[in-house]
């Protein structure tokens, strides 16, 4: 899944200035992954 978050959803680059941003960004694409994931399941 990490190769997807890369990939896919833009993790390997930050999209803004900041730790905080870049936090934001972790944990939105992380829970875009975890629904995903969850969604496939049902």
């Amino acid at each position: 899944k990490n190769s997807e978050l890369k990939n896919v959803h833009g993790y390997d680059r930050a999209i803004s200035y900041g730790i905080t941003n870049m936090q934001m960004q972790g944990a939105i694409a992380i829970f875009a992954v975890n629904l995903k994931r969850i969604l496939k399941l049902i």
